[in-house]
């Protein structure tokens, strides 16, 4: 055991992970003299060069390939969405200190208006006068609360994204690709994948979901393949069943550089050689069963990606001319964004390319059979080159490295997810229809929020949200009762944590179009 490592980590762990602050930072406001924001003093500590730019945090690199007017946008939506999250304990804790007297109430719904931006529930601080405020009860509903005021907010985002998911969508078909399935790890810290590590816009042709580990469901996404596959014979959408194209399925891991042994994937003991096999193996077993069942001209390709999520900066595995992966075969970012520094755009692009040729040269246990297709290569280097910002985007306004390089979630969301609310660390994902099919992504959850919330008396916040169809007769109603039943589930799983008042619930539907307004669900 590397002891001295050991206890740098020790020395920087100030308390739960995840809840510092979002610092200001930006081109025209630089870390103060002799401050450094906390990723990178616990670089420091441990004696770690930043792997894309060697001169933070005294100094931030600047690369030709980086749209920095996307970064500002990224950082502000950052703030709006954080920042709604991270005052509600301040809040509460000055809420507290009001006393409990017959204008409690009162006081507290209007602190409550000024810093938070909405009303706490009245009944439950009309109660207040005999034992107290019940913060618990609060809590959770201020972070509801928080999360309809987002999703508000930033619906009119995930619109502007459809509409640059157009162009996403050419890109794929001009690749050779009518359809993308990208299944990330359920974990926080990849909850801002698409928008900021991918840099990926809502599109009509990109599946998203998150499990546990990356261990996606084959036998659903084989239901997603023959549905995907069956719109082109009736419709042509994409492209007609004779264009050639191919479906994509994409699995994404994680691991942690500064602390590789504790702050990496929950769900494989933060072993990032376990997750790869793993993300590999699933993928390997999605394929085989498209070809076992529709023979070998079914037209899949698979792609490995890895996510450093104390940097952003991700890690391709290169597949080979027969569409085979390796774990030994794959180009990091971080040192393809360090070698590529000072160059000019043009000649940038050209070194990714040529990075991919390099990678599928590769010999020895990566060595494969060959290149990619020109499609996936293509592919592959707008992903490389759209986490270049992403590089840039945590040197420039994180110093490099996150201050939060463990979980630091606010809540646990189940069901659809929030598509305007993605944003690091904002939330657990764990997409499921039953609570027993998705019990091990719930378990993981709930076993980081016991830490993150339950071990400092906050209750866990767990978001029930489901689409539904407003052109189908019944969709709303049946996905409500699909709610309720989900919710009954979950409480039954974690009936001690509910018992003891640890565990709150909330529902909400939407409508499929994007930006559909939020609509609560009762779930009593």
């Amino acid at each position: 055991m590397d002891t001295r490592r050991s206890l740098a980590l020790r020395r920087m762990r100030g308390g739960p992970e995840g809840r510092q602050p979002l610092a200001s930072a930006g081109p025209h406001n630089r870390m103060r003299p002799g401050w450094v924001r906390p990723g990178a003093a616990r670089a420091q500590a441990l004696g770690v060069t930043h792997p894309a730019c060697a001169t933070l945090p005294d100094r931030t690199c600047r690369h030709a390939l980086v749209d920095r007017a996307e970064n500002a946008r990224l950082f502000e939506c950052e703030q709006g969405i954080k920042g709604r999250f991270d005052a509600i304990v301040p809040t509460l804790q000055e809420i507290a200190a009001l006393g409990r007297g017959a204008e409690f109430p009162a006081r507290a719904q209007e602190w409550a208006r000024e810093r938070l931006g909405f009303e706490l529930p009245a009944a439950v601080l009309e109660r207040a006068w005999v034992r107290g405020p019940d913060m618990g009860a609060l809590y959770a509903q201020a972070v509801f609360s928080a999360l309809s005021g987002a999703v508000a907010r930033f619906s009119d985002r995930i619109r502007a994204e459809l509409a640059a998911g157009q162009g996403w969508d050419g890109l794929m078909v001009d690749c050779g690709f009518h359809a993308m399935n990208v299944s990330a790890c359920a974990d926080g810290r990849l909850k801002g994948l698409f928008p900021y590590i991918l840099r990926m816009p809502a599109s009509s042709l990109v599946r998203r979901s998150a499990f546990a580990g990356a261990l996606f469901d084959v036998e659903e996404d084989v239901r997603h393949w023959e549905h995907t596959e069956l719109r082109r014979y009736r419709e042509g959408f994409p492209t007609t069943a004779d264009a050639g194209t191919r479906y994509l399925k994409v699995a994404v891991y994680h691991g942690s550089s500064l602390d590789p042994a504790h702050q990496g994937c929950a769900a494989h003991g933060s072993n990032e050689r376990a997750a790869t096999e793993a993300a590999l193996e699933r993928l390997y077993e999605f394929r085989r069963a498209i070809e076992n069942a529709f023979c070998c001209g079914a037209g899949t390709d698979i792609l490995l990606i890895g996510v450093d999520t104390d940097t952003d900066a991700i890690r391709v595995h290169v597949p080979d001319a027969n569409g085979d992966i390796s774990a030994y075969r794959a180009i990091d970012n971080a040192e393809l964004y360090r070698q590529t520094l000072g160059l000019d755009a043009d000649r940038a692009r050209l070194a990714v390319y040529e990075a991919i040729r390099a990678a599928a040269e590769t010999e020895g246990w990566g060595q494969g059979e060959g290149m990619p297709h020109d499609g996936m290569r293509r592919l592959m280097a707008t992903l490389l080159i759209n986490n270049m910002s992403q590089i840039e985007y945590v040197a420039e306004y994180h110093g490099g490295w996150y201050g939060d390089i463990g979980h630091g979630e606010r809540f646990v969301s189940v069901g659809d997810g929030f598509p305007e609310v993605q944003v690091r660390n904002i939330a657990y994902y764990a997409r499921l229809d039953t609570v027993e099919e998705g019990a091990a992504d719930l378990d993981v959850g709930v076993k980081i929020f016991r830490h993150l919330n339950v071990e400092r008396g906050l209750p866990i916040p767990v978001a029930l949200h489901y689409h539904f169809d407003g052109q189908v007769p019944g969709s709303r109603r049946r996905v409500e009762n699909k709610i309720r039943r989900v919710a009954d589930g979950i409480r039954g799983r974690y009936a001690r944590l509910a018992e003891e008042g640890h565990l709150y619930l909330h529902g909400s539907v939407q409508d499929l179009p994007p930006g559909s307004v939020l609509e609560e669900v009762a779930l009593t």
